[in-house]
């Protein structure tokens, strides 16, 4: 993160613009908007700056700018299209530690002005950095045509009631209820325009919300547990309904599968606990998973448990569904790309073919103790075999294969931290697989791809994509409240 995005309270205070052209005109607008006292240092003035200057909206010295016109600013704009002039009062600004944007030059700049949607009191500010102004334009673009014209009144609504619900409502109660207005018939009503019904959905609402944590053990009302999967490791293979939940979480349970910028997508104020396997440390036991999700929910916690891939295939998501439904806990599973799909998918390889593979199986590469898989099924031809967790244990994996009759020329693929920057596929036959992942160190989360269509897909490896392709747009990804 290049810059620390924030809002500034500006209400009466000193800004300085130096420059009197188009464009200091659009930073005087919005300075004044903001509730800021605007002062223009420029020998001339663009009409619109003079039309603000004869209403007595701001102060016009015709002079050429002096470090003494910083005194007293809070926040200072060079707009002068002069190199010079600029560089001067970049300086000057950063001498007398006052924020100052010079147009269109970021190295000269303490900040920067984002695209701004502003449905006030509720703004919507998108920045590039200063490296692409016009990509932020067309994302607050698709923003702005999805975010009603009536936000703002929502906001003003909630904002008036505010006091009162914290009187009302126990804390960990507040936001699920402030939820359920924006999302109920309150928020429905207010943004169709028709506030004596929002009135009424929010004061049954409130009833409603008081009752039901005047009834809950210990005074808050009790939480829910979604079950998210989180793909395979590329956050932008999230599903939409994993980016909401986690929005709203309270809490986020994560295991080692899940990388850091998964992480980020959850809701920043989310507190997040480790639940994985670091190396050299104990595995935390799922009973342990079981009694901490129990315990957060009874408190009231909207808990995200993050799984790698999805939590129902080699997650065990279907013990922890299993343990919140005997504790009364109320969940909801969101499925996610599993492992084998997106690593097949980012290695090019077709886990179904017509004529090469009319079936997949996916098997736990952890072989048990009694050895009770099925190896003559696994090694039959005409199918594709996904092996999750198996780099440890390719050697007997291989060797089972073998001996159940697959052939040593079969095609075979490992995909070590599939859809990731860092991404690797390695290709060979059955007899060659464990030599060459050894040999180059492949190391979990990997897997192993069995099959014909690992074969015949190498010719036809696609190489990644440098731009993405451009069929959805963000009003396509983001949903209107």
């Amino acid at each position: 993160m290049d810059y620390l995005p924030v809002f500034l309270q500006l209400r009466s205070a000193h800004a300085l613009i130096v420059g009197g052209g188009r464009i200091a005109a659009r930073k005087a607008d919005l300075l004044l908007r903001a509730g800021a006292r605007v002062t223009v240092v420029a020998p001339r003035l663009h009409e619109e700056l003079s039309s603000r200057t004869a209403a007595g909206e701001l102060t016009h010295l015709a002079e050429t700018f002096v470090p003494a016109h910083l005194d007293g600013a809070v926040i200072a704009i060079a707009a002068t299209g002069l190199r010079d002039v600029n560089e001067a009062v970049a300086q000057a600004a950063r001498e007398r530690h006052v924020p100052v944007n010079v147009v269109d030059d970021a190295s000269l700049s303490t900040f920067i002005f984002p695209a701004i949607i502003d449905r006030s009191p509720v703004l919507v500010a998108v920045g590039s950095a200063g490296q692409a102004p016009v990509l932020a334009r067309w994302v607050r673009e698709q923003i702005e045509a999805i975010l009603p014209a009536s936000l703002g009144v929502l906001a003003r609504f909630m904002g008036e009631r505010r006091r009162g619900v914290q009187r009302a409502l126990a804390a960990g109660a507040r936001r699920a209820f402030w939820e359920r207005i924006v999302r109920g018939k309150a928020g429905t009503h207010l943004l169709a325009g028709d506030e004596p019904g929002a009135r009424r959905a929010f004061e049954a609402e409130l009833l409603v919300s008081q009752l039901t944590t005047s009834a809950a053990t210990g005074g808050s009302a009790l939480g829910e547990v979604y079950l998210i999967g989180a793909g395979p490791g590329d956050p932008d293979l999230l599903t939409l309904r994993a980016l909401q939940l986690l929005q709203q979480a309270d809490v986020v349970l994560y295991d080692r599968l899940v990388p850091a910028a998964v992480l980020e997508r959850a809701r920043r104020e989310a507190r997040r606990i480790f639940v994985g396997k670091s190396q050299g440390e104990e595995q935390t036991a799922q009973e342990q998973i079981h009694e901490l999700m129990t315990r957060l929910a009874r408190e009231g916690r909207k808990v995200a448990r993050l799984k790698g891939g999805d939590p129902f295939i080699f997650g065990r998501g279907g013990e922890e569904a299993e343990a919140l439904a005997r504790a009364g806990i109320p969940y909801l599973v969101v499925p996610g790309i599993t492992a084998a799909l997106g690593a097949a998918a980012a290695a090019g390889i077709p886990l179904t073919q017509r004529g090469l593979a009319q079936s997949v199986t996916f098997v736990t590469g952890h072989i048990p103790e009694d050895d009770s898989l099925d190896w003559q099924t696994l090694a039959r031809a005409g199918q594709t075999v996904v092996f999750y967790m198996g780099v440890g244990k390719l050697v007997p994996i291989v060797a089972r294969l073998r001996a159940a009759g697959a052939s040593d020329t079969l095609a075979a693929a490992l995909v070590e931290r599939a859809t990731l920057p860092e991404q690797r596929v390695l290709r060979g036959t059955l007899a060659q697989i464990a030599g060459l992942g050894a040999r180059a160190g492949i190391a979990p989360p990997a897997l192993l791809i069995v099959g014909e269509v690992v074969g015949a897909s190498a010719a036809t490896e696609a190489a990644p994509m440098a731009v993405p392709p451009a069929a959805e747009t963000a009003a396509d990804l983001i949903q209107p409240i």
